[in-house]
């Protein structure tokens, strides 16, 4: 696993949202930044957890310029159905062929319980305005993400 780092350049892509519309990170470049935030799975506990943690700072990440994409394997039903019952506020991205997080370095070997298999390591990554990766969290709790994410933005002030 490959993991992207702070310079380097940002992967593009187009996928579909919990809506079936297709989103393109191009069309974000240059005018807002973006945090890609990988999830192995919706509506788990987990994920359910940092994705209401991002839900409730979306007015702080709108007044830092910041829109956020969270990405998992899931399909656009499934996420349309996350979507709605957390009453999220931010796109949920489709990435069933994983080729997104392979992209990103994030899809590889994970270990659980005794068993291992391929799946998504929890990580985000910020975009800067230029389309370079400008900070990579790896360290963090899913309850605590979206404040460890808001420390950064608040330290590029």
């Amino acid at each position: 696993m490959n993991t992207l780092t702070v310079g380097d350049n940002t992967p593009l892509f187009t996928l579909l949202d919990q809506n079936e519309k297709q989103v393109a990170l191009a069309d974000y470049i240059g005018k807002q930044q973006v945090l890609v935030y990988f999830y192995p799975k919706a509506m788990t506990p987990g994920c359910t957890i940092q994705a209401q943690g991002l839900r409730d700072i979306q007015q702080e990440l709108a007044a830092q310029n910041t829109v956020v994409f969270g990405l998992s394997p899931d399909e656009p039903k499934r996420l349309a159905k996350f979507y709605q019952r957390d009453q999220l506020n931010f796109t949920l991205l489709s990435d069933v062929d994983h080729k997104i997080a392979a992209a990103f370095g994030v899809w590889g070997l994970k270990k659980f319980m005794g068993r291992e298999y391929d799946g998504i390591h929890r990580l985000s990554f910020l975009i800067g305005l230029e389309g370079k990766i400008s900070h990579v969290f790896n360290k963090f709790k899913t309850k605590d993400h979206h404040q460890v994410v808001l420390e950064v933005l608040k330290q590029q002030d």
